[in-house]
């Protein structure tokens, strides 16, 4: 039998690769502030003031934490108009890190995303993807083409237990190319991994076979690398024949197999701002360092200061340290884990870069087109202070043609983890506010529209619950000059 002292040094703990250097204090509010915050704020999580939110879980883009080597860079950035040496260390990352002969460097991915589009899309192309992504399906749209949808079918089951749901469906491949002709299909738009499908990795072996498809077909491959280091480890860590290879040798080989990609700097890389679009053909880099200058700036520095563009390069070598990737993947588990032993409908396996609540099992007594999603993202940072976003109905948008709300098979609210910002304490917080609301779900109301805009509607729309005056009920059981006491205990 062992002893107290072996038992104890077979407990192995995780803790954040890093130390704290520097602390942002957090706003601790109250129910009442809250819900007067989110009525200011239309229900739209996008509209609260940023000083209102406790944890803030909207998006991972550009608010992940900085290095010392990255703030030191900065430091030493080269604000040149023309041939920035900043320019040239990031030139450099790029094709030591992802492989590509050309960088054009753009303010941030969409900016990369619209110079692809205004490129290669003409009127009437169809441009297939493994599920479409907000701003990339606008911009490929407002070029005049059509997205389609080519994931596995597994994607769209929340339940699935599929290690690589963000897969291409190679029939699905096949007959979209019998239908409309290669001509007629500009790229394959590969995004790795898959946001709108809860963060869902590609492996290599799809993306090696989705090549030989496209290169029988003389299609070109575009790569949505904004978490490609992530879908690396996902492929280290659940595919065969990879466990001894490192993280940058498995995204090296990932792009290997396209032909460029677009990029927003503000995720895997590690900054606050800024992309790139890197392509391997000369063509097109030269098109793209045109269009560049009339959009985004010159084409050395393409919408970013120079001490952005040093940053960069450093993230950029720091995203595929193994054990940064490994915390930051682990984080994400971390709390997924908490919600599925709770019971808890997420999206399963637990993704990359945010756990996503399956807000249509999560609330089944509310309409799909009183948009779940959103409520229940509203719901959350009234009851904690916790900023969560939807992914669902709003966020797809209206059909071209009939003008209907999209609805799609997955109705999502995503608490999106930023890099190296959050401890393992306010993902326990996080948590506790979401088994809390799980358990008093029949509270919660739909919404409605009082404002939305023609596009990218996600961003600025308002709404108001239905039928009621709060998208929460209080439900306590606490007398009213209580309540405020009864909401600070639960998120202190």
């Amino acid at each position: 039998m062992a002893g107290p002292c072996e038992l104890k040094r077979q407990r192995r703990s995780w803790a954040e690769p890093y130390k704290i250097k520097v602390v942002e204090p957090l706003k601790m509010t109250s129910r009442s502030q809250r819900e007067r915050a989110m009525v200011e704020a239309g229900f739209n999580t996008f509209l609260l003031n940023s000083e209102d939110v406790y944890i803030d879980l909207l998006t991972d883009s550009g608010t992940s934490a900085m290095s010392d080597r990255q703030w030191a860079g900065m430091m030493m950035g080269d604000e040149a108009y023309a041939g920035s040496r900043n320019f040239h260390c990031l030139d450099k990352a790029v094709k030591d890190f992802y492989g590509y002969r050309h960088l054009i460097p753009t303010h941030q991915g969409r900016g990369a995303e619209h110079i692809l589009s205004q490129l290669v899309i003409k009127p009437g192309d169809v441009v297939p993807g493994n599920m479409y992504f907000t701003t990339t399906r606008f911009h490929q749209e407002h070029a005049g083409g059509r997205f389609v949808d080519i994931i596995i079918d597994e994607a769209h089951d929340p339940t699935a237990a599929h290690p690589f749901k963000g897969n291409i469906d190679l029939e699905k491949l096949r007959r979209v190319i019998d239908e409309h002709g290669a001509e007629k299909i500009p790229y394959v738009c590969l995004h790795t991994t898959v946001n709108m499908g809860g963060g869902q990795p590609v492996s290599m072996a799809n993306i090696r076979e989705v090549s030989g498809i496209c290169r029988e077909h003389g299609i070109r491959i575009f790569l949505d690398a904004t978490r490609a280091v992530e879908n690396a480890y996902f492929i280290k860590t659940r595919e065969p024949g990879y466990e001894n290879r490192s993280v940058a040798e498995i995204l090296h080989e990932t792009c290997s197999y396209t032909d460029g990609c677009t990029m927003s700097g503000k995720k895997d890389c590690l900054v606050n701002i800024g992309g790139f679009l890197a392509v391997n053909d000369d063509g097109i880099a030269d098109a793209a360092r045109n269009m560049c200058v009339v959009y985004e700036g010159l084409h050395t520095y393409g919408g970013m200061a120079g001490r952005d563009m040093q940053a960069m390069a450093i993230g950029i070598e720091e995203s595929v340290e193994s054990d940064h990737v490994r915390a930051r993947i682990g984080q994400v588990e971390y709390l997924g884990e908490q919600l599925m032993e709770a019971g808890v409908p997420v999206m399963r396996p637990i993704g990359g870069h945010g756990v996503f609540v399956d807000a249509a099992a999560f609330l089944p007594h509310v309409p799909a087109d009183q948009f779940r999603a959103q409520a229940l993202a509203a719901a959350l940072y009234v009851d904690s202070g916790v900023r969560a976003m939807e992914r669902g109905a709003v966020s797809a948008g209206r059909d071209l043609d009939t003008g209907e709300n999209r609805i799609p098979k997955l109705e999502l609210v995503r608490l999106t983890i930023p890099r190296r910002v959050y401890t393992q304490a306010h993902m326990d917080v996080t948590a506790e506010s979401i088994i809390d609301l799980w358990q008093k779900r029949s509270q919660v109301r739909g919404l409605k529209f009082t404002y939305e805009p023609d596009q990218l509607r996600f961003f600025r729309a308002r709404f108001e619950p239905v039928g009621a005056d709060k998208v929460l009920d209080d439900g306590c059981g606490c007398a009213a000059s209580q309540s405020e006491a009864c909401a600070a205990s639960r998120v202190s």
